[in-house]
Order: structure tokens, then sequence, then C-alpha cells
């Protein structure tokens, strides 16, 4: 009886991963909603980067997380079994590159034998090399890019090691106080494939914790839902936006500024072909299709996979929005 109840224990725990990416998503954190919603015991563990993340994946010792559009193509290409089942945001604006004053970059043909730092296998990363070959006709081997977690770029920044880095808040917020931006990711999108940032999870724990998993999705729902009912409210003072920076760290005024950058699709927009839904015409598909064909052109993946639908999935989302 006694170990039944160990296991029934162990059932009913589970580590989630999440980034430093402001915005509802660790409002519901902070407040303990996951939690009563879903009745199980939650340890939030905080990455830096989608490489960590992804080897905590790949590890099993993560079954849930937080990963960008291109982590995620360049995770489900190399055999991690992971479904995205909710977009966290829209990056749009707040991903950016940022030249440093005095670098001597005043537009993008000066990134030619530059320092430029950011988190590789990242939405900015892929972001970064499209802005550079396809937009700029700039080779990247023209530029030292060089792989640095976001809290890496702000010391190096501060030092003045580095002439210029792609990243997101709040390291973004920090390095634009002395520096221009250059190109955003909004910017980028446009021009070529947009980016965001997803749940996923590993797909033989959720289909064995289904439960867990629609409770888990309605409560994004509904953070999302208050958000879009009230979101214009959040500011330096509200609780809301303190208790991502208790999470996150920064500033309160930096953290209400980058969630003003971001876009935070509803249940329905989720559950719709714009995202997760419409099987190969859905947004994230395609986004995840592009970003992997575009990996491998970049040789950070051996081949792309001829179909990712499998690692695509609107069902949870489809539940919450009802």
């Amino acid at each position: 009886m006694l170990g039944a109840a160990s296991a029934q224990a162990q059932d009913t725990k589970v580590t989630i991963g999440y980034q430093l990416i402001d915005g509802p998503f660790l409002t519901a954190i902070a407040n303990g909603s996951f939690e009563k919603a879903t009745g199980y015991k939650i340890d939030w563990r905080q990455f830096s980067s989608a490489g960590d993340i992804t080897s905590a994946f790949a590890s099993g010792d993560v079954p849930i997380g937080v990963l960008g559009s291109t982590g995620i193509a360049a995770a489900t290409t190399r055999g991690v079994d992971m479904e995205l089942f909710w977009i966290l945001d829209d990056i749009g604006r707040s991903e950016a590159l940022v030249a440093r004053n005095g670098s001597g970059i005043k537009g993008p043909q000066d990134l030619k034998g530059k320092k430029v730092a950011v988190p590789f296998v990242s939405t900015s990363h892929f972001h970064l090399l499209v802005a550079l070959e396809q937009i700029w006709h700039i080779k990247p081997s023209d530029v030292q890019i060089l792989n640095m977690k976001p809290p890496q770029i702000v010391a190096a920044w501060s030092r003045g090691d580095i002439d210029a880095a792609y990243v997101w808040p709040p390291a973004l917020s920090e390095i634009e106080k002395t520096g221009t931006t250059i190109i955003t990711s909004e910017e980028v999108g446009k021009k070529s494939v947009p980016t965001f940032d997803g749940l996923v999870a590993n797909r033989t724990w959720s289909a064995k914790h289904a439960d867990f998993m629609n409770k888990f999705t309605k409560v994004l729902a509904q953070s999302y839902a208050d958000y879009r009912a009230n979101g214009a409210k959040w500011n330096a003072d509200s609780p809301e936006i303190k208790a991502m920076v208790k999470l996150a760290g920064g500033t309160a005024k930096d953290a209400a500024d980058a969630v003003k950058l971001l876009v935070f699709p509803t249940a329905q927009e989720q559950a719709s072909a714009v995202w997760l839904g419409g099987g190969k015409s859905g947004g994230a598909l395609r986004a995840l299709t592009n970003s992997a064909e575009f990996l491998k052109n970049q040789r950070q993946i051996d081949k792309a996979l001829p179909d990712y639908g499998p690692y695509v999935t609107d069902k949870y989302a489809q539940a919450a929005a009802k």
C-alpha cells in the first residue's frame, strides 16, 4: 500500500521549464493557478537558453517547457519526442538586433567584422541569420557571431566586449539603454518567416496525463483572456508586472514595456489555422517547416523532416476554447 501511495504521489509531480519571457504565463505561475487547477505539485525550473531546455527535455528531466519556434524545429528534427500545444507569444518587436553605442555600427553593412552575440539555435539566432543573408545579403562568415546566453550578453555588453547583440527582454531592455536598434523580429518576420515562443510537452507524458494537460491549458486560456481584457492597465505598479519581475528579474518598468512588444493569441486563435489548427496550412506548422529548412541550410541540422505535423497539436487548445 505504501508503495502504491508513493507512486501515486510521484505521478502528481511534474517539472516544467520556463524561460525569461514576460507575459500572462509568468503571472499564472506566480499566483499558483496551475497548481490549484491541476492538483499537481509543480517544480518550476528556469532556463536561460534553448539549448539547455532541449537537453533537459531529451534526458526526460522536463516533460513540459518553453521553446522558441527555431528551438522546436531543431529539437524535433534531432529526435526529441515533443508536441507544441500552446503559442506563448508571437515574438514581433520583443526580439531585436541592437548595436552598442560607440561600436561604429550605423547600419547593417557596418556589421562586417564586428562581434555580434546571440543565443545559438534560438529564434533570435534564426532571425539574425535571415536578416544577414536574405535581407542585407551579408555572409554570416563576414560577421563574428558569438554564442552567448542573455545574462552573458548583458555582462559582455557592459564590458564593451561585443559590438552588437540579437536578444529578448530583459536583456534586450538593458542593452537598448546604451544602443541603437538595427532591426526587430517584427520587421524580419514581415520580410521572411515570423517567429514565436511555444509550450511543448513530451508526447508520451502528455498522452498519459491528458487530464493534467487539459486543465493546464485551460489556465493558460483564462490567463490570456484576462490579459486581453485588462492588459492595457498593466504597468510598473500593477501586481501582474511585479509578479513577472520576481520570476524573470529586471525592472518593473522594463517588464511593463516588454509585454507590450509581444502578441498573445487567444485560445480561439490558438486552435485556428492562424496557429495550431488548419493542418498543413496552419501557421505554426509552416513556421516550423521553414525554420527547419533554414537551419539545414545553415548546417545547424543535417536534414529537415518531411513533415512536422506530428509535433503540433491543437487538441488542448480546442478544448480550452470551448
